[in-house]
């Protein structure tokens, strides 16, 4: 099949994440951009044929003239998802991209903020919804996305959890701590005045045309309020999500309970933060132990 036959399944293959893998807009239109650069090249090249060797010839196309390996390795992700749901559509029969190496680069550790950072901040949020949002990110420890797409179903006040629905559309239980279950008792008079005009809305937080809250709303959220402890870099609604797993293990919490917590299925992913965690015991020891220097 022709790189342009290939192409025009773009459309169907963001769907099919759209659809089965509940993937955010936000998500979607990475997919779609990198897809479309993959295919303009092939088409500014005049190359009609996709190939395992035209494959890596892109991608050290994009490495030589300036982008980054994390940049190409997402990259090959999107290209790798796409070329194993033609496989399974039974578009093409075989998947040659799956067979190709990301380029390696260096592991950076999340960025998260101190309990103290967090208390003092959230301490000076006046607005009801969102000094909400903020405990319910970190009290949970929520993807932005999934934060957006919780409803008032998923809540269960009298157990204290809520149910949150995962990549692929994976469903968990999280606990809500004691602050954050205050914190949304308090919007949800607020709630229904927003929703008055619309009241089959589901969403559990809402703009103030009483729609569901999108990710980038969200992301203007927490930067508002961040902003004045973390940089520009740390103020994503993802920086809460790092401080939730951090400060769990800090407190002995076991690595596979924060990985169910997290929503993650490999127990790999959540290792990460026991570097971050044991370089922070290393500064506290450090400065405290008297043998330490």
């Amino acid at each position: 099949m022709s790189a342009e036959e290939l192409s025009n399944r773009i459309e169907d293959f963001l769907i099919y994440l759209k659809k089965e893998k509940n993937y955010s807009n936000c998500t979607l239109r990475g997919y779609r951009a990198d897809l479309r650069q993959f295919f303009d090249y092939f088409k500014e090249k005049k190359i009609a044929l996709i190939d395992y060797n035209e494959i890596v010839q892109y991608l050290a196309f994009l490495l030589k003239y300036g982008a980054g390996p994390r940049s190409v390795a997402r990259k090959l992700s999107a290209l790798k998802s796409f070329f194993k749901f033609l496989k399974k559509s039974g578009v093409i029969p075989e998947n040659f991209v799956q067979g190709i190496r990301s380029p390696k680069m260096k592991r950076h550790l999340p960025g998260f903020l101190t309990y103290n950072q967090i208390s003092d901040t959230f301490e000076k949020i006046q607005d009801l919804r969102d000094r909400a949002i903020m405990e319910v990110l970190y009290s949970c420890g929520l993807r932005a996305g999934e934060l957006v797409g919780l409803n008032l179903e998923d809540l269960d006040l009298n157990r204290e959890e809520i149910r949150v629905k995962g990549k692929g559309r994976k469903e968990r239980i999280v606990p809500l701590g004691r602050v954050a279950l205050k914190a949304i008792l308090k919007y949800l008079p607020e709630r229904r005045q927003r929703c008055r005009d619309k009241p089959d809305t589901r969403a559990l937080f809402l703009n103030y045309r009483g729609e569901r809250l999108t990710t980038r709303s969200l992301q203007r959220i927490v930067r508002r309020y961040l902003i004045n402890c973390a940089n520009a870099s740390g103020t994503n609604p993802h920086i809460l999500r790092h401080s939730f797993a951090t400060h769990l293990l800090e407190h002995g919490a076991d690595l596979r309970a924060v990985q169910e917590l997290l929503g993650h299925s490999s127990l790999a992913t959540v290792q990460i933060y026991t570097h971050l965690t044991t370089k922070r015991l290393r500064e506290i020891y450090q400065r405290a132990h008297p043998r330490a220097d």
